[in-house]
């Protein structure tokens, strides 16, 4: 009875270790080092995103800010998954 315990868990070890080779090897690219995941396409500076900063700088100010309105509706707009402003 101990040996086939024993047996089983030597063999559940040994399936646990080709596993996790076989998924670090799966990481690899051709030249053997890990691959580096892809950077998201987005722009490295976003104009509404520097406006959404100021707006928030400015505070309670902003709620009548004309510039932070517009600002909030193109943010909501995009969440939203809408077209820009008379487009949908």
């Amino acid at each position: 009875m101990e040996g086939s315990v024993l047996a089983r868990i030597a063999a559940i070890v040994f399936v646990a270790i080709a596993i996790t080779a076989a998924v670090v090897e799966m990481g690899r690219d051709e030249a053997g080092q890990v691959a580096r995941p892809v950077a998201p396409l987005m722009p490295e500076t976003d104009p509404l995103r520097a406006e959404q900063r100021r707006c928030q700088e400015l505070g309670e100010a902003a709620a009548s800010d004309p510039g932070c309105l517009a600002v909030w509706a193109e943010t909501r707009d995009r969440f939203l998954g809408r077209g820009r402003a008379g487009g949908e």
